[in-house]
């Protein structure tokens, strides 16, 4: 058995085992693929002999993953957005940077090593937000969609300094007519690469891809392969890989294949990461990152509780509400596996040396540990910080301002506007009831305006808020917001201003529902199992049939 075969089923079967402890603590797994690079590495158990292979699935790792970035970057999403994901994100960046390097200064670090560390705490990892806010099923609330906009800025700001690193050489400070020469002539190169592949776009890539798709298995081949090929042209050409590879994916972002592509890929660019972390772990001594801890302690910091004050304080001056910046501010609060490829770049061109690649590692693994614990339980954090938040909200928070004054009576007040919520709403306010209808979306709310119940903006966990509505009156109030955490804490507040009423509210499923049942709630509404029981009433009735819905 070959030395390399041995090697990676150690790595393999170890990876899986700290990934299961990782799963037990609610981490993510990149903080696993960490751990592994490191243990793996020659400081600890010292298990990988064969370096060039491994490098070589590190650089396939990294190419399948900026080419999943350009794959999967949405643009309309920030023009959606519009100012808010630009200032954001544009700002958040400019603002970490400028903080990071005087910090760097201020440890010690040579001008180009506090640069590089400055650059690198500005990313945030795409990947662990979006899974932590979809298991949340918070992806789409006002304040996901925020983090989503401004973390795509985040995505292309990563492309445009790899695009920058990938034009020089080594620095040399003598060398500025050279190296002002050859960036001309390779920023020239990307803009003709990027017409030859507007051109593909536009004429060659559909019809192509609309026949590799009669084979999923061979649209995913001619995925892999298409990223490889521009990855590897970039790098003849003399820009990066990664510029490559982005380009690649960019150029298949607007096909209806995309998320066929995306959904076969994201597994092979999970597995193939795996090797970049192991190749890193073979750089890193970790007799030298000793003295780096102090550091990394500094930087963990200023990212944790630095990053989401930028945000707070970019989004608190466009007239958005505190909990809105503090729940998006808490994405920002990691380092992303990019600011880990970014330095690792900088090492491969003599720029900084391992050591700044160790402290960026630190501070990856402490951030993403301790910020995926900040997004998971980022309501009840924002419970106990909301009274020190006031600085970050004005006294009239205009972007999102109540729509309509509480109105005097209503019978049902709905929370949540969803599809579900507001076809209740609808339903119920057709048959002659006054409804109420509250959400925390300025953008839903314009839309539902249209209907024929009222609407107001608010925010469900506010206490003051539920306090104003019209309580007394109301005999039902319907929850369809879904999330457990908010529900229990809407039904705190209901019963301790007064409301007397029924209180319904919609869960995932039955264990859901008897927790939220013992929690308060009169009535649980189930809007799948509902609604297939409708359904089933319907075919059974026309089939003359009759059905037992109990089950």
């Amino acid at each position: 058995m070959s030395p390399l075969y041995t090697e990676i089923t150690l790595l393999l079967f170890a990876t899986a085992l700290i990934g299961l402890a990782a799963l037990r603590l609610r981490q993510p797994v990149i903080v696993a693929y960490i751990l592994i690079g490191i243990l793996a590495g020659p400081s600890v158990l010292d298990w990988v002999s064969a370096h060039e292979p491994m490098e070589l699935l590190a650089e396939i790792g990294v190419t399948i993953l900026l080419f999943v970035v350009g794959l999967k970057l949405d643009l309309r999403l920030v023009r959606q957005l519009g100012p808010v994901a630009l200032a954001t994100g544009l700002g958040q960046l400019a603002f970490t940077i400028v903080i990071g390097f005087l910090i760097g200064l201020a440890l010690a670090m040579g001008v180009v090593k506090a640069l590089y560390v400055a650059v690198a705490l500005t990313f945030s990892s795409t990947i662990i937000i979006v899974k932590l806010l979809s298991d949340k099923r918070e992806i789409d609330s006002l304040h996901g969609r925020i983090a989503m906009g401004f973390l795509i800025v985040q995505d292309i700001a990563v492309v445009v300094a790899m695009m920058v690193l990938g034009t020089q050489g080594a620095i040399d400070a003598d060398a500025d007519i050279g190296w002002l020469l050859q960036t001309t002539e390779v920023l020239a190169k990307i803009a003709g690469v990027a017409v030859l592949v507007g051109a593909l776009m536009r004429w060659v890539l559909p019809r192509l891809l609309h026949w590799m798709a009669a084979s999923q298995e061979l649209l995913l081949v001619f995925a892999v392969a298409w990223g490889t090929t521009l990855a590897a042209g970039g790098e003849w050409l003399g820009f990066s890989k990664e510029v490559g590879a982005f380009l690649a994916g960019f150029s298949l972002a607007s096909l209806p294949f995309r998320e066929a592509i995306n959904a076969r890929l994201a597994s092979l660019r999970d597995f193939l990461l795996l090797f970049f972390f192991v190749d890193l772990g073979t750089k890193l001594d970790l007799s030298m990152l000793g003295a780096e801890v102090p550091a990394a302690i500094a930087l963990s910091l200023f990212v944790l509780i630095g990053n989401p004050l930028i945000v707070m304080a970019i989004m608190g001056a466009m007239g958005y509400r505190k909990r809105t910046g503090f729940l998006a501010g808490l994405t920002v609060a990691q380092i992303s596996e990019f600011s880990i490829i970014f330095v690792a770049m900088g090492v491969s061109l003599g720029h900084v040396d391992n050591q700044a690649l160790g402290l960026v590692t630190l501070v990856g693994l402490i951030t993403i540990t301790l910020s995926t614990y900040m997004i998971l339980y980022s309501h009840r954090l924002y419970a106990w910080c909301e009274p020190f938040l006031g600085v970050f909200e004005r006294r009239d928070p205009y972007r999102e301002s109540e729509l309509d004054e509480p109105t005097e009576h209503a019978d049902v007040i709905v929370f949540g506007l969803g599809r579900y919520g507001q076809r209740l709403a609808e339903r119920l306010a057709g048959s002659g009831l006054q409804v109420l209808g509250v959400d925390f979306d300025p953008e839903v709310l314009r839309r539902a305006r249209s209907g024929a119940c009222r609407v107001l903006f608010g925010d469900a966990e506010d206490d003051e808020f539920i306090a104003h509505l019209p309580l007394a009156q109301a005999r039902w109030v319907v929850s369809t917001l879904r999330n457990e955490e908010v529900d229990r804490s809407l039904l705190d507040a209901l019963r301790k201003h007064g409301f007397t009423g029924h209180i319904a509210v919609t869960a995932h499923n039955a264990a859901q529902g008897h927790r939220l049942l013992h929690a308060g709630a009169d009535e649980i509404l189930l809007p799948f199992h509902d609604a297939a029981d409708f359904a089933a009433r319907r075919i059974a009735r026309d089939l003359g049939q009759a059905t037992d819905t109990t089950a």
